[in-house]
């Protein structure tokens, strides 16, 4: 059939379908200069900055210091209204809250938000508590089911050939839809070492387990010491073959990314880095440079984001946020559907609204920022893909689908 038609004709169809394409993206092309990155917001989140080095009287080296970040992480309602215009009715809720769940947002997170408008920040609604969680009778406190999949200390197992170690309940900041909420407890800490070393021997009596992931928690919250000791003890298991580490500090505590860190895991190939960039927002300068020493180390880098409710469930903000992860150089590798996790139920968007994003990223940008969407069987039956159906009728002949289009054709099984 194309060998009949013309060179003009072929022209002219391309330019036709050249201007069907571009339509189909004139609705992101609209809105795409108005939404909010990283990037974009540098100067305000330079004036925040100011005013939180101010408050504590911090100097640029203080501000660049993980452990300063650490130390002075925002806890308290009365220090977070010196910064954001909380009103009576949110501050006395915001004192209510802090009797009964923990929160701490690092400085440097807290410098991304939006002080005047607040209430609209993606990065505030991840930091800072809301009334809502409280009111929450939905969902349970380990709906992953992580103590029935639990058979040594610190080890979670739900796959034939890998296996998580949850090394600490520490995070640089916790995010208030964390699936692991039941362990922010009242302080920090780490795994016991005996813990530790107790779930190594489950690994090195278990010859079938390749692939380890270290979490928490936010593993990188270990000390460089600690983590070179863990990563040297699973590099000396001969059926091992590769490790992964879960980690938000490039998002909210990209200062403990250091040369020091990077030369440990330098030491340790193969690694694999997944990191949780949920916003556009969160794709700043530091978190580039953060990434950028990562990769420099030798880690590969992933992104699993979690679908939030008004934070990232609609199309354009996802579709932005996995552009400007490509962008740094992580490839975002999943979309989580928000766990049922008690006091979070007001995260949590329809399965609906989540495939019609998979739809409209599929074909409308690049393969390489198109994620898996994954809801996790509850009780820790695993991630099971959750897709839009493309495949209309399969037989013995032939195969019959859609395009991201919605043009159908008939397809020979061979």
């Amino acid at each position: 059939m194309l060998e009949s038609i013309d060179l003009m004709s072929k022209q002219e169809i391309s330019r036709l379908r050249a201007k069907r394409l571009r339509g189909e993206i004139e609705d992101y092309l609209r809105v795409e200069p108005g939404l909010e990155t990283g990037m974009r917001t540098v100067i305000r989140a330079q004036e925040n900055k100011r005013k939180i080095r101010d408050y504590f009287n911090a100097s640029e080296e203080d501000w660049d210091s993980w452990i300063w970040q650490l130390k002075h992480r925002i806890k308290d309602p009365d220090v977070l209204s010196h910064f954001i215009p909380l009103n009576k009715v949110a501050l006395q809720a915001l004192y209510k809250l802090s009797e009964q769940v923990r929160w701490a947002v690092s400085p440097y997170y807290l410098s991304l938000i939006d002080f005047e408008n607040y209430h609209k920040s993606p990065i505030y609604k991840q930091a800072i508590p809301s009334i809502m969680e409280l009111d929450d009778t939905i969902g349970s406190d380990d709906p992953m089911g992580e103590e029935l999949t639990n058979p040594a200390p610190r080890i979670t197992r739900r796959y034939p050939d890998r296996l998580i170690i949850n090394v600490t309940n520490q995070c640089g900041m916790y995010c208030r839809h964390c699936q692991r909420r039941r362990n922010f407890g009242e302080k920090d800490l780490h795994a016991r070492r005996e813990d530790v070393r107790a779930a190594l021997q489950y690994i090195r009596d278990n010859s079938e387990i390749r692939d380890v992931l270290i979490t928490g928690g936010d593993a990188l919250m270990l000390s460089d010491h600690g983590l070179n000791w863990l990563l040297g003890e699973l590099d000396a298991i001969e059926h091992v073959e590769i490790k992964r580490i879960g980690t938000r500090a490039p998002v909210t505590l990209p200062q403990r990314i250091t040369p020091e860190l990077c030369a440990v895991l330098k030491k340790h190939p193969p690694l694999y880095i997944n990191t949780q960039f949920n916003s556009a927002a969160e794709v700043t300068p530091e978190a580039k440079a953060a990434c950028d020493r990562l990769i420099e180390a030798g880690a590969v880098l992933g992104n699993q984001a979690v679908l939030l409710k008004d934070i990232n469930d609609n199309l354009h903000d996802m579709k932005k946020l996995n552009q400007e992860l490509l962008k740094i150089r992580v490839r975002p590798y999943y979309i989580f559907h928000a766990k049922q996790v008690k006091g979070t139920s007001h995260f949590i968007p329809s399965v609906k609204t989540g495939i019609g994003i998979m739809a409209g990223l599929r074909g409308q940008t690049s393969g390489l920022a198109v994620p898996t969407y994954i809801i996790n069987a509850p009780d820790g039956y695993g991630k099971t893909p959750i897709n839009p159906e493309y495949i209309i009728d399969i037989n013995d002949y032939e195969i019959v689908f859609r395009t991201w289009q919605g043009e159908i054709f008939h397809y020979p099984i061979q």
